[in-house]
Order: structure tokens, then C-alpha cells, then sequence
């Protein structure tokens, strides 16, 4: 039967749907031990490869999963055996006291990683609370060390920001600290070099990602991504053959290496040259709290309706199980009649 969303209940008897005793199993194999949790589709800043210019609507406050919420649902797929969570948004630190959140999932038994991606303009002041609340690693989005750059990308003049969080991140004690630059052709290729530079100084662990048709304005192409493999014959060119890093957990996004002299580690995120779909163990639930399989899913299964219905635990898992059982072998931006997910990044959780 339809919820109020129009969307399967999913709480019902399904063949499909395996006991909880299983975990989160999808139908091809894979297992799933990472939730990334969106708590707000808000943002102080505008990248054109996630959200448009001008005035936006946001999601009105009630909509949006409340801490208590997340710390519940967070719980559920601990039992299922998620261990590793990431904050998204948007931006979670407009979100106020989100430390507070970080605290309660810092006590969920089975929760090994918790971690966040922010674009750092505000963790001047932030870095310290989060550290304190129990967040073990950050990823901080800077795409250019040239403002001009920093502000055709983001519309807003966030480097002076983005650099003090850093700054304010390592002060606080944050020993794994990834910088998240999204590689975009005929704009940021000049920045590959001085980004490695930076962050091999500076031990930071950067990692290029490849613009992703997550735009909110639709004008992405195919023409657009600068890929992984031609990063990395620039940095190469420059500073020596790369080494993969047969450590790294094959479960990542990341295609990580080690520099030859042995200063620092890079990674490339190439989703789109290289889907790494075979391997994926993640799920992403969005702020209004819809459960998605897939960044580039149609398909999303309301949890937020569960909650505030009453739904007990079992119903709960019912409901993601089937979520995760039908995802689909990979996300398909190479197929013909692919079409990009109605809703742009800052509505999904980066």
C-alpha cells in the first residue's frame, strides 16, 4: 500500500525483504556498513555543481528530521550493521548545535567512524565543539587556492573561510583531514599542482572528485569532467609515478596512492570515467529523512512517515531492507537513457 507520499510502504509481507538477522544485502552481493545523513539542505554558500544562484526554497524546519530522529534511526542500522556515518547537508554547520547530534551518535554501540564533509567556511569557530563531541575525521571541500576561482564556483568569497577552518581543524586535534576539490575541465586544471603542493605541506589528504551530474541548473556535460586519469598524469608529469595504496579500504570511493617520495597520500574519486558501483556499501537518507540506495537513485523510501507514525523497529528495518534490496547494480550514467535525479546534490547529502 502507498504512505501519504505516494511512496511503497514497504512495511508489509515482501518475499524480497530478508530477515534482520541478514543486515543490509543487497540483491547483487553487497554489503552495506556506511549511512551518510543529510541534516539540512541548507547552505551558506552556492557551487554552481550543486546548487543554482538566487534565492532558493528550503525545506521548512518540521520537515526535517529532528536530532532525536536521526539518533534513532542511526541506532536501528547500527543493529543492521552500519558503523560508519557521515554528516552532509548542504552545509551541516548552518545547522545549529549539530554537535549536539554528533554527541548522541558518538554513544550508539557499533559505531566505529564519525565523520563529516563541510565546506569549512564556518569551522573557525565549530572545529573545536565538533572534536570535543566525538567526531573522528573531516572532510573539507576547496576546489582552488585562487579566490577569483573559489568565487566563480561558489558565487560567495569563501577561500580566507575555508582556510581558517582548516586551520582551526588541525588546532583542534583533527588528525585525518581530507580535502574534497571536484576537478571541472577548462576551469580548474591550473589549480591541480598548487591544490598538491598545498596539501602535501600542509599533510592533508586531498582527493580529486569528478563533477557529477548533480548540478541543480542541468547544465552539466560530459564534456565538463576532468577525470581522475588526466589529473593524475598531470601530477605524475610533475612529481613522479604514483603508487597505489594497497591498504586502503576497498569499499572507498577513492583510488588512493602514495607519492613516490613518500610525502603524503592522494586520492581520485572517478565516479564518472570509473564507477566504482561494484563495490559500493553506502546509503544516503536525505534531511526530510528519505532513504535513498543510490546518489543517482529515482527511487527513495520514506523513514521520516515510519518515525512519526509510530513505526516500530522491525518495521523500520523491513523497510530499509527492502530499500537496499533493490538497488540497482550501478548508478548508469553511461546508459542511453540515463536521467539525472530530480533533486540536485544539496537536496540528496553529499
Amino acid at each position: 500500500m502507498p504512505n501519504e507520499t505516494g511512496r511503497p510502504d514497504d512495511t508489509g509481507d515482501n518475499p524480497a525483504v530478508l530477515p534482520a538477522s541478514s543486515g543490509l544485502m543487497d540483491g547483487m552481493g553487497r554489503v552495506h556498513n556506511a549511512l551518510r545523513i543529510s541534516v539540512t539542505d541548507r547552505c551558506n554558500i552556492r557551487c554552481f555543481y550543486c546548487m543554482p544562484d538566487g534565492p532558493l526554497q528550503f525545506l521548512p524546519r518540521a520537515e526535517v528530521l529532528s536530532f532525536e530522529e536521526i539518533a534513532r534511526f542511526a541506532s536501528i542500522m547500527a543493529r543492521l550493521g552500519i558503523d560508519q556515518i557521515r554528516l552532509t547537508g548542504g552545509e551541516p554547520l548552518v545547522r545549529n548545535g549539530v554537535e549536539e547530534l554528533v554527541a548522541l551518535l558518538r554513544r550508539i554501540p557499533g559505531i566505529v567512524d564519525l565523520a563529516m564533509t563541510t565546506n569549512g567556511t564556518l569551522l573557525g569557530s565549530a572545529a573545536q565543539p565538533l572534536r570535543a563531541a566525538g567526531l573522528d575525521r573531516l572532510n573539507i571541500s576547496l576546489d582552488s587556492l585562487r579566490p577569483e576561482i573559489v568565487r566563480q564556483i561558489s558565487r560567495r568569497d569563501a577561500l580566507a573561510d575555508v582556510l581558517r577552518g582548516i586551520q582551526a581543524a588541525r588546532e583542534a586535534g583533527f588528525e585525518s583531514i581530507r580535502i574534497n576539490a571536484v576537478s571541472i575541465a577548462g576551469i580548474t586544471e591550473p589549480d591541480v599542482l598548487p591544490l598538491v603542493r598545498f596539501c602535501r605541506q600542509s599533510e592533508l589528504h586531498l582527493r580529486f572528485i569528478e563533477f557529477m551530474p548533480l548540478d541543480a541548473d542541468g547544465n552539466w556535460a560530459g564534456n565538463q569532467v576532468l577525470t581522475g586519469a588526466k589529473v593524475r598524469a598531470m601530477i605524475e608529469a610533475e612529481l613522479g609515478p604514483l603508487h597505489p595504496d594497497s591498504s586502503a579500504d576497498p569499499h572507498q570511493p577513492a583510488l588512493d596512492y602514495f607519492f613516490s617520495d613518500g610525502v603524503g597520500r592522494i586520492g581520485f574519486v572517478n565516479s564518472v570515467s570509473e564507477p566504482f558501483c561494484g563495490s559500493c556499501n553506502r546509503l544516503r537518507i536525505t534531511a526530510e529523512g528519505q532513504l535513498r540506495n543510490c546518489l543517482f537513485s529515482s527511487d527513495e523510501t520514506d523513514i521520516r512517515g515510519l518515525l512519526r507514525r509510530g513505526a516500530s523497529d522491525d518495521q523500520i528495518i523491513h523497510a530499509v531492507q527492502a530499500c537496499v534490496h533493490s538497488k540497482k547494480p550501478g548508478h548508469g550514467i553511461d546508459d542511453p537513457g540515463f536521467r539525472p535525479p530530480l533533486r540536485a546534490m544539496y537536496q540528496i547529502g553529499g
